[in-house]
């Protein structure tokens, strides 16, 4: 069978593709395990310099298993938190990589398909994508998506989201925060793939320092996030990409 999900290195590009269009891609535990090598491959093997997540098929992805999430219901209150929480660290780990992770968002993107399509670097979907968290309307918490959806979209448009569990067009989604660009569905898969070899083509160090840089200054104060900044400048500074980027532009 085929396996549902696939990674493949090329051009220091790991594309890494939710692979059960029949399903929805929805989320199973050996998806979210697979993802999670995957991203492990990504941070360790220093040929992968980008990382492009995208679905097969009509949508990226529909959120959980819905049969696995029926059958949870049997399970213990630890065994479920030990499941959501295996799906949340994939969330954490997209942060964490010191490589910048852009999705392809077509079609649908729900609930825990949704947060991972957003908790991706940079988010870019086609003029037919849709993103919501209608877990409300089949009695279920929007639990694991709340942490990324709230950063990103303010608290009451989070909470609009979450509460009545409205789905957002692309260009919604925006608006609001959770994609990056919207670009014509034809169009998805070619600029996906453009930014992705440009961030390749990129400085490994330069890009791992700005990202690491940017989520550190959450929280904090105006002058603190100066003086962060500032050693995060000192430090590329001393970097060999640094030396050599400066060196081919003063040649030019």
């Amino acid at each position: 069978m085929t396996p549902p999900v696939l990674a493949s290195l090329e051009s220091g590009i790991l594309s890494i593709t939710l692979n059960r269009p029949a399903k929805r891609n929805a989320l199973s535990s050996e998806m979210v395990e697979l993802l999670h090598q995957s991203l492990e491959q990504a941070d360790l093997d220093g040929e992968v310099r980008v990382v492009l997540i995208r679905g097969a098929g009509k949508d990226f992805c529909a959120g959980a298993d819905l049969d696995e999430l029926l059958a949870s219901a049997d399970r213990t209150v630890d065994e479920n938190e030990a499941a959501a929480l295996r799906l949340g660290q994939i969330f954490e780990r997209i942060r964490l990589l010191p490589k910048p992770v852009v999705s392809l968002v077509q079609g649908r993107a729900l609930a825990g398909g949704a947060g991972l399509a957003t908790a991706c670097d940079l988010p870019i979907a086609g003029t037919g994508a849709q993103l919501g968290y209608p877990e409300i309307q089949r009695g279920f918490v929007p639990a694991m998506v709340a942490t990324l959806l709230r950063r990103l979209a303010g608290e009451k448009t989070s909470l609009d989201l979450i509460l009545t569990g409205r789905v957002l067009g692309a260009e919604e989604a925006r608006i609001a925060g959770l994609v990056a660009r919207v670009v014509p569905d034809v169009d998805l898969e070619r600029e996906g793939t453009v930014v992705a070899q440009q961030l390749a083509g990129s400085s490994g160090s330069a890009l791992a320092l700005t990202k690491r840089l940017f989520f550190e200054l959450e929280g904090k104060g105006f002058s603190e996030g100066i003086r962060l900044g500032a050693r995060v400048n000192a430090v590329s500074r001393g970097t060999p990409d640094f030396r050599e980027a400066v060196a081919r532009f003063l040649q030019q």
